[in-house]
């Protein structure tokens, strides 16, 4: 029992990351029916950037508190992956908006290749040690251990997804949200402005992915180049899982896939006598989207995205 109380904390945590990627998916989804698949490179970038200004601020401020650097450091990983999802949304998918929906699902494969690259050489291809700025000592919960960092992990998810339901349902760029995805013509006869909408949500997503990322980064202890693709896969998938353009469904989704992949790695070599082992625990996330995709394409909480006339 203990064993399984630590897998499902461990689950927790990695379906709470989950959950904060797939919701940047599901939100730009929702909005204009496209799926962003650099999304990935933008958490990638977060973490990196907050590698970096950790690294600058450790050095010009010896005596500040963990927590203070962390903060500063995220704040500043967020406005970088906020202007470069921003600059993404207006170079590389504005001008096909009116394409057929192959060619900005090409161009995000392009731009996630890109992103990965320029970060390659702005970073190097090593991996880098991610700094522990948080308590590091456990908290026992029965015969199980949770970390600081991971309930900060739960906390944040928590917030994000309460505070993204208020602003779509009650904010004025929450109803211009709802109006851009119904009819985006008619949304801007009645004074919504498409491309600032569309904008912003891109926004709201990467500053998510960022956090995700620093987070991912924070957990496991380490940050490089490649770190955001399969995240941004399987997060893909929990949006698909849960229900793409659903917020509650990215979450669900986001939380139980974390769920099986830490059950299933922890019991994955007892089911098959050894012959696979915790190392094949990325094969659950593509057996969950393979059975979504066959007994329910809709998803879990089933998709939402407006009909539009």
């Amino acid at each position: 029992m203990d064993i399984l109380l630590q897998q499902i904390i461990n689950g927790l945590v990695l379906g709470s990351m989950y959950a904060l990627i797939a919701l940047g998916y599901t939100m730009v989804y929702g909005i204009i029916q496209l799926i962003n698949f650099a999304h990935g490179e933008v958490l990638m970038i977060g973490a990196l950037t907050s590698w970096s200004c950790i690294g600058m601020m450790q050095g010009a401020m010896p005596g500040a508190p963990g927590w203070v650097i962390l903060l500063l450091a995220t704040i500043i990983a967020c406005v970088v992956a906020a202007a470069l999802n921003f600059t993404i949304e207006k170079v590389a998918y504005r001008p096909l908006r009116s394409s057929p929906r192959l060619a900005p699902l090409i161009t995000a494969i392009g731009m996630s290749i890109l992103l990965q690259t320029l970060a390659m050489i702005i970073w190097k291809p090593n991996y880098k040690p991610y700094p522990t700025l948080l308590p590091s000592t456990p908290f026992q919960i029965g015969g199980a251990f949770i970390t600081p960092t991971q309930i900060l992990i739960l906390g944040v998810t928590a917030v994000a997804l309460a505070s993204l339901v208020y602003l779509v349902n009650h904010t004025n760029l929450g109803r211009a949200m709802r109006a851009t995805a119904e009819n985006p013509r008619v949304a801007s006869l009645m004074g919504v402005k498409p491309d600032m909408v569309i904008s912003a949500t891109f926004i709201i997503g990467a500053v998510l992915a960022a956090i995700a990322g620093i987070m991912y980064a924070s957990n496991y202890g380490t940050a490089q180049h490649t770190m955001g693709f399969l995240p941004g896969l399987k997060a893909f998938t929990a949006a698909v899982f849960g229900g793409i353009g659903n917020l509650a469904g990215a979450v669900v989704g986001g939380i139980l896939l974390g769920l099986i992949e830490a059950i299933g790695s922890g019991y994955i070599g007892t089911l098959t006598g050894g012959l696979l082992g915790s190392h094949y625990t990325d094969i659950f996330a593509f057996i969950v989207l393979i059975i979504i995709l066959t007994l329910r394409p809709s998803g879990l909480l089933g998709e939402r995205v407006a009909d539009r006339a």
